[in-house]
């Protein structure tokens, strides 16, 4: 294991404790959209746990995020209270957005979540706004983007990039490239190898990196921020990673095979990480077992939170609208 930032052994126990947040979270959602307990639709991030984890362990409350459809595990992983997203999930006033968010727009400004978004690429120019007013206000800190491999197709990505290295902003795109734009392969979508080749036409680099493996997302992650605060501009980081579950609670994933899936699952980052972790003596099986059931026992008691806490009054109809 080769991790470039000083990283204690246990802050790397509790990404991984994170990772299985973000793991069991879903599922449950996934149980509770299946019987009918939760209503709407979500986007499942099962799979992708790496990806959010490993980029969000490198930044600091005052760095910022913005986030994606498929965004419960950034939120998690920039450190939002798993309760306060269950209850959001529920439509229930103590949840972050006070019920009236949902899956899709999950913010916590305390944090430096900016929010997540339903429009595919509208998370990429927030970005670059974000950034745009550090450097303006000579403030310390680095914008992470997350957006999906679909989105680097939409005017906004290509905009916002360009932007953002002529004025060479403090942003990192990062893109999580999990190989399908709803039921579309990427292959059928752009017709170059690697997404991260197009920060060329930008003048920024493009790094490709294993998206199931937490540390090199660590490591990408970390040079791609200290080179934005050093002034140096954005960088594109591709990171190849899957999906397990469908597009949206609704989708029978028809668009690809059994075979394909279970290749996929058998790279499964959190089992990667874990077995990294032991070989490296910072914590035994024993011990790896013990903080999935603390992260087991944290989700359970978000759902106990949610379910008791109260709906939105009638009155609050009338509150955070803008006309």
């Amino acid at each position: 294991m080769k991790l470039i930032p000083d990283i204690t052994d246990e802050k790397l126990i509790s990404l991984y404790k994170q990772m299985w947040l973000i793991r069991l979270f879903d599922e449950k959602l996934e149980q509770f959209f299946a019987e009918g307990s939760m209503h709407g639709t979500t986007h499942l991030t099962v799979g992708q746990e790496a990806t959010a984890v490993g980029a969000c362990a490198v930044l600091r409350d005052e760095d910022k995020i913005t986030s994606t459809h498929r965004g419960h595990g950034h939120s998690i992983a920039k450190g939002a209270r798993v309760d306060k997203m269950m209850a959001e999930m529920f439509g229930k006033i103590t949840g972050y957005c006070k019920g009236k968010g949902g899956s899709m727009h999950i913010a916590d400004l305390e944090r430096g979540n900016l929010g997540a978004n339903g429009i595919v690429g509208g998370g990429i120019p927030l970005a670059v706004g974000s950034a745009l007013t550090a450097q303006m206000k000579e403030l310390d800190y680095v914008t992470v983007c997350f957006f999906g491999d679909g989105a680097t197709n939409e005017g906004s990505f290509h905009e916002a990039v360009n932007m953002a290295s002529i004025w060479d902003l403090p942003v990192v795109f990062f893109c999580e490239n999990n190989h399908y734009g709803m039921s579309s392969p990427v292959s059928e979508l752009v017709n170059i190898e690697h997404i991260a080749n197009r920060a060329g036409a930008y003048g920024i680099p493009g790094v490709i990196i294993d998206g199931n493996d937490m540390i090199e997302v660590v490591n990408a992650t970390y040079q791609a921020t200290e080179r934005a605060l050093r002034g140096e501009g954005p960088t594109l980081i591709e990171a190849k990673t899957y999906r397990w579950k469908g597009h949206s609670k609704s989708d029978a994933m028809t668009y690809r095979t059994r075979k394909e899936e279970e290749a996929w699952r058998a790279k499964d980052p959190i089992i990667r990480l874990e077995k990294v972790l032991v070989e490296e003596g910072i914590f035994t099986k024993e011990k790896a077992i013990a903080v999935r059931q603390e992260a087991y026992q944290e989700i359970e008691d978000a759902v106990e939170f949610a379910k008791n806490s109260p709906m939105p009054p009638v009155d609050e109809l009338r509150t955070d609208v803008y006309a």
